[in-house]
This record gives structure tokens, sequence and C-alpha cells, in this order.
């Protein structure tokens, strides 16, 4: 539909869940909802044929300029964060992720990458989670008493994650309280397929449920049965998990409306609700009843409890994966506005680095460093740093047996090289002999001299002026010194006293003196 003829880039279990979940989509928007100008399936098939498939921590380059890497997220089965590097440039687009680990998948983790820009999802921007025992403690409690009381549960989930992560939580639970006889279901359909999926891919879990495998697959429920709509009506308690999670189409509105006004239910709903869905009216509304849609209403005598076991990251883990990855500017995406901007504050006040909140379909320009890369020489380096170290050796001195005994890693030195540009080649820093190889020069040897003349009558011990070099010098590692009469030399300098008679002075005039100074270019400082 949008004219896009390229490859499309995923990880393994999303190409496999990626038809099923825009074929459901279609279904729902085109024949419960009658849009007309929408994809078909054909189109869907059309596009899972650009797919191609990889590997976390798999290097991808698409071409010579545009490199991608995906990386594990956490949120869903197969979701990836993605590190898109082009040219110099580079992204870390991040979806939806979960910096927590949970009860089937472990958390988020990037390599420090440094982009120019972290595009992060910020749906929590202000909220940071209490602990996730306690809110499954609560939930079982909230649960398990509503049951006992005859009353029916319904829990609102995403087919993909929350579905997955809470039927682990009961599964789990009604084993240890032996409560095999109130029945626990999920509607058929998605959320089963989805299951299908969790089982293939058991890599991608935590290893927990790795360890476990091999004695039994954690998606492999007792206790939980597929759902018909048949069993809405049948007496005792029950708990549903229904798709979707925000209650605004499908299974779990179904069921809603009929369970709703019975005082002895209960709805929980475990994640995020957007704004004009019935699940946000629900948890942000005190009134008996709410709006359907335009034309219906709906009187709620149950139990509405909001227990958010969101697979997004909360404002602490937001925090915590900037400062994992050190990116240079922060774009945030997926949030409301208001909180957006507390966080986008928060993050240039704690991090110190550029962060941006902007509207949907505005541009955003953002400053980026220009990168040269260069070849370095190994000789140019090796040369450099052993006169570094020397150096830095002679300035702790002798007394330090240290420093003899363990050479501390260099983390920077100076380097200085010949800088040699040539077309379609990179650029290169060169040791002088070899940049001369590399342009067919023919190396020179730049001598300079300094005179400076002594006026006669000037009192002045040339000598006493060498015996303070030598003493200064002669301590020096790696230093060639030289000491004549009126000679000193030190590597390539060389100070010398010239006495000679001016031909313009009387014969009584005493001779002029003459200080010279000689040295090669390589010690020209």
């Amino acid at each position: 539909m949008v004219g896009y003829d390229g490859p499309v880039y995923m990880t393994h279990p999303t190409k496999a869940i990626c038809p099923i979940l825009l074929e459901d989509f279609r279904k729902i928007a085109v024949e419960r909802k009658g849009e007309s100008n929408f994809f078909t399936s054909q189109m869907i098939k059309a596009c899972m044929k650009k797919v191609r498939p990889m590997n976390l921590h798999e290097t991808l380059h698409v071409t010579d300029e545009i490199e991608i890497k995906a990386y594990y997220a956490g949120h869903v089965l197969g979701a990836a964060m993605f590190y898109v590097k082009v040219g110099s440039e580079s992204v870390v687009y991040t979806g939806d992720y979960n910096m927590t680990p949970d009860r089937h998948l472990g958390s988020a983790w990037i390599d420090k990458v440094r982009p120019d820009l972290l595009i992060t999802e910020s749906t929590y921007a202000t909220t940071i989670r209490d602990s996730k025992r306690c809110r499954e403690r609560d939930f079982l409690k909230r649960v398990h008493d509503c049951v006992e009381k005859g009353g029916k549960v319904l829990i609102p989930v995403f087919a993909l994650g929350r579905a997955q992560e809470l039927c682990i939580l009961i599964e789990s639970y009604w084993e240890q309280m032996n409560l095999g006889h109130i029945p626990v279901y999920f509607s058929a359909g998605l959320v089963e397929k989805a299951n299908l999926y969790y089982k293939l891919f058991i890599n991608w879990t935590n290893q927990k449920i790795k360890r476990t495998f091999v004695k039994r697959n954690m998606f492999d429920f007792k206790h939980i049965k597929p759902f018909e709509r048949s069993m809405m009506d049948l007496p005792g308690g029950m708990v549903l998990f229904a798709t979707p999670g925000m209650l605004h189409a499908g299974m779990s509105l179904d069921v809603f409306k009929r369970w709703a006004p019975d005082e002895n239910n209960m709805v929980i709903i475990p994640g995020y609700c957007v704004v004009g869905t019935v699940g946000n009216k629900l948890l942000t509304g005190r009134q008996q009843t709410v709006e359907i849609d335009k034309r219906t209403t709906l009187e709620v005598r149950c139990q509405v409890k909001n227990l958010s076991f969101s697979a997004h990251a909360d404002a602490k883990g937001i925090m915590q994966l900037i400062k994992m990855c050190e990116p240079r500017n922060v774009l945030l995406v997926h949030g409301e506005k208001g909180k957006m901007a507390f966080l986008k504050q928060r993050i240039i006040r704690e991090i110190g680095i550029p962060c941006y909140d902007p509207p949907n379909g505005a541009t955003v320009c953002i400053p980026t460093p220009m990168q040269v890369p260069v070849d370095l020489s190994v000789k140019l380096v090796k040369r450099q740093l052993a006169a570094y170290c020397a150096q830095e050796e002679a300035i702790l001195g002798d007394s330090s047996q240290m420093v003899k005994r363990i050479r501390f890693p260099v983390e920077h030195a100076p380097v200085r090289g010949v800088l040699v540009f040539q077309e379609n080649s990179h650029i290169k820093l060169l040791d002088p002999s070899e940049a001369a190889a590399e342009l067919g020069k023919t190396s020179h040897k730049l001598k300079f001299v300094s005179r400076k003349r002594i006026a006669p009558g000037v009192d002045i011990n040339i000598r006493k002026i060498f015996e303070e070099l030598h003493l200064l010098l002669s301590p020096l590692e790696e230093v060639r010194l030289r000491d004549e009469d009126d000679h000193v030399t030190v590597r390539s300098v060389d100070i010398s006293l010239d006495v000679s008679s001016s031909s313009s002075s009387s014969s009584s005039s005493p001779p002029a003196r003459v200080v010279v100074v000689r040295w090669n270019y390589e010690d020209e400082e």
C-alpha cells in the first residue's frame, strides 16, 4: 500500500508471528468494523516474501554504507531493538522494551554503542513500579477471593506477552493451592496460536524456562483450557484471559458486557490502556456507567482493579537504558505529552545530554559531529607509544619500582605522523619513512641552525651553562649525551661556542663569542 519494495528485516519469532497478527488485525478492521481502504490477505503474503530474518547480535551489512544489528528487547516474543549505522552516523530505535525480567522473558540489553540518537518509547515516563512480587501476590489474592465466592474474573490481555506471563502465574498458583476444580480459560484463537510459537522459540525465553524445558514445557498448561462463547453464562466461578487488552473490541469486550452488571464479578486490567478505549474509561472514571460507544452505555457493578503487569519500561528502566548505550541525543516517542516533557527535563538534568519530545508529524533536526575515518600505521603507533612510555617512566623516576614491574595500559597518548590523502583511498596517518615509500618520494633531512652573538664585555660563562645542561639531561634514559670542551650534544641538538676574530674590530679588541645551536626537525620542539 505504501509502495515500499525493499527488504524487511525481522527476528525469526517475529517473522513467524507477524502474518497471524496482521491477518487478525485485517479481519477486525474489515469484517467487523467495515473498513474499505485496507490491506488484503494477498498483500500480507506479498509483504512476508520481502522479509529477511536475522539473529540477535548479528550485524547485517545492507549496503556498503548501511549496517544493522538487533538486540534483545524483552517486551514480547521476538521483540528487538535495532542499532542502525549509516556512514558515520548511527541511531538506536528501541520500539517497546522491558528492563525488568519476568516469568517468561528476560530483560532488555544493549551494548555501549554510543549512537548519535536514541529513539525510545516513553509509555511510563513518570511511573516507577513497586515490587513485582508484591503485585503478583496482590493479583493472586484478589483472583482467589473472587472465584471462591462464585464470582467470575475477566483479565483482558494482549495475545503476546501478558497472556503468557499471567497464565504461567495462575498455572503455578492453581497447582500449588490445588484449585483444579475452578476452571481457567484463555480465549481460543490468537492466544492459542501465540502459545504455540512460545513453545517453538523456547530459546527466546528466560533461563528458568530454558532449564525446565527438558522436563516440562511451561507453556503446556494443565489447568488452563480454550474458551468458547457458549461458556459465558456457565454457573460458578471461573477465570478468563481474553483479548484485546484494552477492552475496545473482540472477545474481552463481549464478555465484559455480559459480566459487568454482576457485583460478584471482577475485571483486572494488567496493562496500559490508550485514552478513549473502554479499559481507559474504566480506570479513569468513577461513575457507575461506562460509554461503550456513542450509542451504548453499560452499568458497571463489578469490581474493577488495575494491577500493572505491563511489559513496557518504567521511568527507571528508560533511564537505565540511556545510561547503558550512552547516546549523544535522546528522542522520546510513544507517550503522553505532559509525562514526556517531565522525563525530557529529567534526562537533561541528570544525564546532561540533549533530549527531544516532538509531537506527531514534527520534523526534528539533530546536529551530529563529522567523523573522518583515518587508517593508523602500526609502525607509527609502536614508535610513538615506545617514546611516550619512555618519557612517562623518566618523569616518574627510578624510585618507582612499580613502573618497571608493571606496564600499565596506555589510555591516551599523542601520535604524530604524516597525513596522506590519495584518490580512491582512505586517509592514512603514517610514519615519515612509510609516507615517503607510499608516495614514492625521497626523504630529506632538515637541519636548523640558530646563532646568538654575545657582545664583548657581557659576563657569560658558557662552561657553566654546559655543566648545568649536563646535570639536567644526564638522568634521562635513551638520551645520547656528548660533552666536550665548549660542546654539548643531546639527540640531534648540538650546542657549541664559536670564538672568532672580527675583521672589523681592532686587534686589541676581545674576540666575538657566538653560541650556535643546531638541530634536526625531529627535535624541533
